[in-house]
């Protein structure tokens, strides 16, 4: 049984996870090693694609953290979610939507969607 609240907060926990190390150790939990990651803006496969992606948001946005917006929600292998972008404290100007497909219990597939993104993102 898939507990979607649990799989996108590990989501988004690897998200805002600075160190490399750390970042590592939680994609080496949750996420298959052969995970593909794709939005309107990247398409990335395996840990190393998704540790470059992740450490490339974290250095065009400095300061700004991944949250939950509202309740996850899932079925069987797939769970969906919104998230903002976003300085603490301050609204968030990206939000997005992501849905992901679980292999064995960690993430295989996410598949995301951009829905308020400011124009000099």
């Amino acid at each position: 049984m898939t507990d979607p609240a649990l799989v996108a907060n590990r989501y988004i926990e690897l998200w805002n996870e600075t160190d490399p190390q750390r970042r590592r150790a939680l994609l080496e939990q949750s996420w298959s090693p052969k995970a593909s990651y794709v939005d309107p803006m990247a398409a990335v496969d395996g840990h190393e694609g998704l540790e470059a992606l992740v450490a490339g948001v974290q250095q065009r946005f400095p300061g700004f953290r991944f949250r939950l917006v509202g309740a996850p929600d899932g079925y069987a292998d797939k769970v969906r979610f919104t998230w903002e972008l976003g300085p603490d404290g301050a609204e968030a100007p990206i939000q997005g939507s992501d849905v992901v497909l679980l292999e064995d219990g960690r993430v295989r597939k996410v598949i995301g969607f951009l829905d308020r993104v400011p124009a000099q993102a």
